[in-house]
């Protein structure tokens, strides 16, 4: 009796399907017959203003071919390649192996060596990473990932339709993994700089980009959060940078980093840059960076060269239920709480105090890092902002002008190598000989720079700098710009090197602001 019983129930469920689809293919029938206008309602509507039109959301086919077809040839390819280095110094050349270890411990007695004949053939670069691009204005300015970049001497843009173009680096951010690279070449497809504030949790988004190398690759997946900390959430160890992404389920591999999140109306809503996975590849959890961070660190790559970034001048955690029975917070169940307050900051200024708990700046709630850390992100130094806070259980708010790291509104611009003071030169061949070096670069008359502040006297020859031999100049200033973009925050440049007079010496150039 039980079986039969599923059996009808089953007949009736088929039924009522049945039923239900006859009635659909009447009323649709109906519809064609009697009236279009929904029909041409629905279609003139975008796709992002019918999905949330109500109780009667329709996705159609055409909105993921529209927004695919509107946005793949506005994603490239970015290739980058580098030189192979030496690590060490050979021991012909009359140095040691270690460079590092010879400028603290010194250096053991050797024999003078003989003369060695240059290298016939340089090395050449070779391909160290491949990551996708977004392409931002007809012109070619393209916007990817510091870290699809980061140590390249050169960058190969691939477009959609095949043809390629040396980029050079306008600027780069490690601290929000975001880079802008141009390329010479005009009338160019551009996908339209999204708002991703109006993206939904559960909203269908598209991920363009090429994993793996397979050109113009189209995934799609909902939004599953936003304001994603991946370190908070995970409990990794954080680098210090700023992490407030959109969490996404949409397929990202290898390959995709810098490559485009667009939503259903081909617009840009953020810049795919990391997934959370124990094998390396897509998992279920892919992150991109939200264009409410991307507009403002390209608008300030593109006119100063480095990000005009502003600060609040406190330290904080996140408010926990353990924080909040320890403190006996009253007030607030969620927010930033306020662990130190710096001095002569924009905080000190307007009158916050340890214990304070953020839960809103310029209306946007800041209950979390993520939340605190796009918030500010979006503002410059001279910015003001109003801050709403709760302190002993009631709600208040303060006005605050922000301010740069170094305690002004004044507009910061982007380090280069002519801060290292130096008229750098290759050598001659017939030089290098007389040396006994294989390869070296002159810094010539020294100026006011970082090289002199270091101790380093004019006429120094350069011959590796942390390991890595150098022959040109232009190694030189690659070297530079690498380690000063590099999330490390002791920025060295560990250099060795000999005076014409044949004496040897190493030096440590602070490259930190």
């Amino acid at each position: 009796m039980k079986f039969s019983r599923k059996v009808k129930l089953s007949l009736l469920a088929a039924a009522a399907i049945v039923a239900a689809t006859a009635a659909i293919k009447i009323s649709a029938a109906n519809a064609g017959e009697t009236d279009n206008s929904a029909d041409t309602a629905a279609t003139t509507e975008k796709p992002s203003q019918r999905n949330r039109s109500g109780a009667g959301r329709v996705i159609y086919q055409d909105d993921f071919t529209n927004a695919a077809e509107q946005t793949v040839n506005g994603v490239v390819s970015v290739k980058s390649y580098a030189t192979p280095r030496q690590s060490r110094m050979s021991s012909a050349d009359g140095y040691f192996n270690d460079p590092l270890l010879e400028f603290f411990f010194g250096s053991p007695r050797r024999q003078p060596q003989q003369p060695r004949q240059p290298q016939q053939e340089e090395a050449q670069p070779r391909q160290i990473g491949l990551g996708s691009g977004v392409i931002i204005s007809r012109d070619g300015y393209i916007v990817t990932n510091n870290h699809v970049i980061e140590q390249a001497e050169k960058l190969e843009v691939t477009l959609n339709d095949n043809r390629n173009f040396p980029a050079t680096v306008i600027g780069a951010d490690p601290m929000t993994d975001l880079a802008l690279i141009k390329i010479e070449a005009a009338d160019l497809h551009v996908i339209p700089m999204g708002n991703s504030e109006d993206l939904h949790v559960g909203e269908w988004v598209l991920a363009v980009g090429n994993p793996f190398g397979f050109t113009s690759t189209v995934t799609t997946g909902i939004v599953s959060a936003k304001a994603r900390n991946i370190s908070t959430t995970t409990q990794s160890p954080s680098r210090g940078n700023i992490e407030s992404y959109i969490q996404t389920d949409a397929a990202v591999n290898s390959g995709n980093s810098g490559g485009a999140l667009v939503n259903l109306d081909g617009e840009l809503v953020g810049i795919n840059a990391a997934i959370y996975s124990n094998t390396g590849t897509y998992a279920g959890c892919s992150f991109a960076i939200p264009t409410s961070i991307v507009q403002k660190v390209v608008s300030d790559l593109k006119q100063f060269g480095t990000v005009q970034r502003a600060f609040l001048g406190i330290t904080f955690i996140e408010l926990s239920p353990e924080l909040i029975e320890e403190k006996g917070i009253k007030g607030a169940n969620a927010g930033i709480y306020v662990n130190d307050v710096t001095d002569r900051s924009a905080a000190k200024e307007a009158g916050l105090q340890q214990g304070d708990i953020i839960i809103a700046i310029n209306g946007l709630q800041t209950l979390s890092t993520a939340q605190m850390q796009e918030a500010i992100t979006k503002f410059s130094p001279g910015d003001k902002v109003t801050i709403t806070y709760v302190r002993d259980g009631k709600q208040q708010r303060c006005s605050a002008t922000l301010r740069n790291n170094q305690g002004n509104t004044s507009v910061t611009r982007a380090d280069n190598p002519s801060s290292l003071g130096a008229e750098l030169t290759a050598l001659e061949p017939d030089r290098l000989r007389s040396l006994g070096l294989s390869s070296g670069v002159s810094v010539g008359t020294l100026g006011d720079g970082r090289f002199k502040d270091a101790g380093m006297k004019d006429n120094f020859i350069i011959v590796s700098i942390n390991r890595n031999r150098v022959s040109t100049p232009e190694q030189v200033e690659s070297i530079y710009s690498s380690i000063r973009k590099s999330s490390d925050p002791e920025k060295v440049m560990f250099i060795s090197g000999i005076y014409p007079n044949g004496r040897q010496a190493y030096y440590a150039v602070d490259l930190t602001d």
